[in-house]
């Protein structure tokens, strides 16, 4: 019963599907709309990363735009977004109405890929953002891809035709431009400019990073870190079920930091109900849906271990750890990185609790990695150097240089 009630649910997609597709061929021969600007990221799931940095940018210099600029969002995702984003023009994906913009859309505005059976108006100019400096091997860059239904070449297929309808690809530095061109096979137009999601980390002011911190944490007074680890596929003990165990003790974390310091900790956000912090709750904040940026500019070390948000605080010029406590584990999937993982972090590399509490007692002292400057400056070079606060103004140039024409 239950598998025939599957089978007709997706039977009903594939028509309700194949209806849009019908309905879209026919609107993309329509001229497109002065100013129509679609917004999407990470498939609609929020408004948020790189295309709402450009979204606020445009409306901001051009209000203009807020009565034409929509996000593209998930229809279970609508609600709660609408509330929380009252000022943004939402509409759901892959619904008419939905269709009838996107067909008429001067740019959109990606940070991942559609799917390549949906067809854009000739006339449409995309601009993919991406979401990040990659750390893991990805599309054509991976030798042997394991996905049931697929194959190696045609998985590295899909990327490059998906790429090949991308006009604009915007690119953090030039490791990820060298990337980006093998692992998209990308022929079109880089924009080298830095990530728009990282302005903040250059235009926020130090007034404005405390009236942050009285926001999201009250009155707290002493420094601040941010524990980010890696999503790991054994948080998952069965589906809807998830573990976090801190690799840590908490108590023995206070006694080697400084007096006062408040502990935050970013987990996936699938885990962020099963982190015990019981006894600290005074001292320890789980924050699992703040903005990142926004915790990037209150925290003084950056505590991580494989997680790409090593690449995006490195522009802060502040001190990370990496503590890597299941690296044996890990190697086989470091084999998959672009760079070498041990020898390029820009912070010390530990495995155990004790040599973890060994470098904090340096922070607490120091305030910072001596020992690492050279490191830390050679990974800003390679990963940073691009980024200046003028992204997203740059990339608005780009739609604004596009209406002109």
């Amino acid at each position: 019963m239950a598998n025939g009630l599957s089978h007709i649910i997706q039977s009903l997609k594939l028509v309700a599907r194949y209806g849009l597709i019908v309905l879209n061929d026919g609107l993309i021969c329509l001229p497109i709309k002065r100013r129509l600007v679609i917004f999407e990221s990470f498939n609609g799931k929020d408004v948020n990363d790189n295309p709402a940095a450009i979204y606020r940018e445009l409306v901001k210099t051009h209000p203009a735009y807020a009565q034409t600029a929509y996000f593209s969002v998930k229809p279970r995702e609508y609600a709660a977004l609408r509330a929380k984003y009252p000022e943004i023009k939402l509409v759901k994906r892959f619904t008419p109405r939905w269709v009838g913009l996107m067909a008429r859309a001067e740019f959109w505005v990606l940070n991942s890929r559609l799917p390549n059976w949906w067809h854009k108006n000739r006339r449409t100019q995309t601009i993919q953002t991406w979401h990040g400096t990659p750390l893991k091997k990805l599309g054509a860059d991976i030798e042997h891809v394991a996905i049931p239904g697929t194959s190696t070449a045609d998985y590295h297929q899909q990327f490059v035709t998906a790429a090949s309808r991308w006009d604009y690809l915007i690119a953090p530095n030039q490791y990820s431009q060298d990337i980006f061109k093998s692992a998209f096979g990308f022929r079109n137009q880089f924009l080298s400019i830095g990530y728009p999601r990282n302005d903040v980390l250059y235009t926020t002011s130090a007034e404005q990073i405390q009236q942050l911190k009285r926001k999201l944490l009250g009155a707290v007074t002493g420094p601040i870190v941010m524990y980010a680890p890696t999503w790991r596929d054994d948080m998952a003990v069965r589906p809807g079920v998830y573990q976090f165990d801190l690799p840590f003790d908490l108590g023995a974390f206070f006694q080697h930091v400084p007096a006062g310091t408040h502990l935050i900790i970013r987990p996936h956000y699938l885990v962020k109900d099963a982190i015990d912090i019981h006894g600290f709750e005074d001292r320890v904040t789980v924050l699992a849906d703040t903005d990142i940026a926004e915790l990037y500019l209150i925290s003084d070390l950056l505590i991580t271990d494989y997680s790409s948000v090593m690449f995006d605080f490195a522009n802060l010029k502040r001190p990370e750890l990496f503590f890597a406590y299941d690296l044996a584990h890990y190697r086989d999937q470091l084999r998959g990185f672009y760079f070498d993982y041990e020898q390029e972090i820009p912070g010390p590399l530990v495995t155990t609790a004790t040599a973890f509490y060994q470098q904090l007692d340096v922070w607490r002292t120091a305030g910072e990695f001596a020992d690492y400057r050279e490191q830390q400056a050679a990974f800003y070079h390679k990963f940073c150097e691009w980024e200046d606060g003028t992204a997203s103004q740059r990339v608005v140039q780009v739609i604004l240089n596009g209406k002109e024409d």
